[in-house]
């Protein structure tokens, strides 16, 4: 097995059929092998089931945690590659193939890639995009949206923290870029194809409460242990919106 593509998934019968359909459109242009790993997350609804049916592997996981759903999927990974995408994230078919093919030279260790939002997200989340493409460009960390490295490399430093309950994409980023450099391997984040991933939660609470939440966990960063704190990641509002980032198979 050439790759293996890992979803962390906890009630996402909405939105993860698209995901993984695009996913297998882009799979089927590879020459390369590989495997779609949906990490049912304690789910209570259909995530699993819509998962099996789509053809992917379903791996269960009790533990509530992003981080421990993640490392759970790399764990039963057959792939010498590892990808981690998010469950409401559609991956163009040139960014897969673009990593796949970095991977391969051998002078690529893995990356990330910069995001977008649906065209119809609320006017204040352009500006967090911009804000966040930039420190993900300038600082070479990756956003858990789309995850590429080596299973040997993920291997060694120990995968992802399974003492925070959020930003554990960004410890690995410094860890992975860590061992990466020592391998005289580059760590990319692309540019040319960004994911395009929900703004679900962007639009389900206020600009003022994310702000707080946001740098709540900035100056007291010790928090990210806490699932309280880091709730956010987590909860549901008691009336789901559908995403007004819709994600549309058309993208590409």
């Amino acid at each position: 097995m050439d790759y293996s593509i890992i979803i962390p998934a906890f009630n996402e019968e909405e939105l993860l059929p698209a995901t993984l359909a695009k996913l297998h459109d882009a799979m089927s242009q590879l020459p390369e092998q590989g495997e779609i790993i949906v990490v049912d997350n304690n789910s209570t609804d259909a995530t699993a089931e819509l998962a099996r049916m789509s053809g992917a592997r379903v791996v269960f996981e009790s533990v509530n945690r992003i981080s421990t759903a993640r490392n759970a999927g790399a764990n039963e990974a057959l792939g010498k590659w590892l990808v981690f995408v998010d469950a409401d994230t559609l991956v163009p078919s040139a960014l897969l193939r673009q990593a796949i093919e970095a991977l391969g030279t051998g002078d690529t260790g893995g990356g990330g890639s910069c995001i977008r939002f649906g065209p119809d997200a609320k006017e204040s989340l352009p500006f967090a995009l911009r804000l966040w493409n930039r420190i993900s460009l300038g600082f070479r960390l990756a956003a858990g949206s789309f995850i590429y490295c080596r299973a040997d490399g993920f291997t060694t430093v120990g995968g992802f923290s399974d003492k925070v309950y959020a930003g554990e994409e960004i410890l690995f980023s410094r860890q992975y870029k860590a061992w990466c450099r020592k391998q005289d391997l580059r760590f990319v984040i692309m540019t040319d194809h960004p994911v395009f991933t929900s703004a679900r939660k962007l639009e389900w609470y206020s600009t003022f409460g994310l702000a707080g939440s946001f740098l709540t966990l900035l100056f007291f960063p010790f928090l990210l242990r806490s699932r309280f704190f880091c709730r956010f990641w987590y909860e549901r509002p008691n009336k789901q919106r559908s995403s007004k980032a819709s994600l549309d198979d058309s993208q590409s």
